[in-house]
């Protein structure tokens, strides 16, 4: 049997993602390694809450952890940020900084205008597409934001309809 190629998971929540997701950072680190995952992004909805408990969990194993977070603005538009240097992280959490400032207590604002405002050169994006049929409009206004760093994620989410 070949060898499986290198796998890297890219979008996955921790239980600070509050009602989504269901494993601490170590739990999700552990399991990561367990199945030979290459790489793992942590990506919380606007925030960076799971990262620091995922990276002393990640330390002592070859897994490579990947900072990032999830975002779902005022219009609906979904999409992933990912971290590719310390600078990356700085704007990440500026962003996430002034969507939670904008909001009440463990809710956050963000929308395209404020997106537009932050310098995130060094972030890659991950549009996460809806359900339903998508106008381009959304990945082609993530595309102006990102140039060269944008692409489309694609989940199994292990239902009937995941071959569409």
């Amino acid at each position: 049997m070949p060898p499986l190629p290198s796998y890297a998971e890219l979008h996955c929540v921790s239980h600070f993602t509050f009602l989504q997701g269901a494993s601490s950072p170590e739990e999700l680190v552990a399991r990561a390694c367990e199945l030979g995952y290459e790489a793992l992004a942590i990506t919380d909805e606007c925030s960076l809450s799971g990262v620091v408990r995922a990276h002393v969990a990640a330390r002592s194993t070859r897994l490579k952890l990947l900072i990032g977070s999830r975002f779902v603005l005022q219009d609906g538009l979904a999409f992933l940020l990912v971290a590719r240097s310390r600078r990356g992280y700085g704007q990440l959490s500026h962003l996430i900084t002034q969507g939670r400032r904008a909001a009440r207590k463990g809710q956050y604002l963000i929308d395209r205008s404020l997106v537009e405002q932050q310098c995130l050169d060094e972030c890659l994006g991950l549009w996460l597409p809806p359900e339903q049929e998508a106008p381009e409009e959304p990945l082609q206004w993530l595309q102006q934001q990102l140039p060269g760093r944008v692409w489309i994620a694609v989940e199994l989410l292990l239902r009937g309809d995941d071959r569409r």
